[in-house]
């Protein structure tokens, strides 16, 4: 009678930390999806947020959500890589890719998931350049990456001037000089 007494209590300690096991997975699932939610509902805000502080600042939207893909080739094989940018935007004849992040960390530059993200969204797109929006503090910070081969800012600006002016004086010297001749 005692054994079959245990019996019971085990049997029922078992179903019952089995259902307390099963209802504590189930309450993590929905805490995951009620957070993903969440999130998900952050971005969103974040991201008409942004397009009203894009447009404010004179930035004219191209698109939302802008897919677009590229390749890589590791030993060899081509591998294709698909994107997805939150917003491409133009402004003086410049197009942009705008990445919007919300929160404490995403938004800055320091964050080298962020900062990785942009460089890629920098190359792939072809674009002029990568804007990082931090929609809840209203900042739009423009990065610039200094890619070989391209010109570095104010410094390659400045050798193109001087360049320019080079040849420039070079061909008023030739000009003159025939003009001259013929006196």
């Amino acid at each position: 009678m005692e054994q079959d007494r245990l019996v019971v209590l085990v049997a029922v300690g078992l179903v019952l930390g089995l259902a307390l096991h099963l209802t504590l997975r189930a309450l993590g699932r929905a805490l995951r999806r009620w957070q993903a939610r969440r999130r998900q509902a952050r971005a969103v805000r974040g991201e008409r947020q942004a397009e009203r502080l894009l447009d404010r600042l004179g930035y004219a939207l191209l698109g939302r959500q802008v897919a677009t893909s590229w390749a890589v080739t590791c030993d060899g094989e081509v591998h294709e890589v698909p994107l997805r940018a939150d917003l491409l935007v133009e402004r003086d004849g410049k197009r942009y890719v705008a990445e919007v992040k919300t929160g404490r960390v995403a938004p800055r530059l320091a964050t080298a998931t962020t900062r990785r993200q942009l460089l890629e969204y920098r190359v792939a797109y072809d674009v002029d350049g990568v804007l990082l929006v931090d929609a809840e503090a209203g900042r739009v910070m423009h990065v610039d990456f200094h890619l070989p081969g391209r010109p570095r800012g104010a410094a390659a600006r400045m050798a193109l001037l001087v360049l320019w002016s080079l040849g420039l004086g070079v061909a008023s010297g030739l000009v003159a000089g025939q003009w001259l001749a013929r006196l």
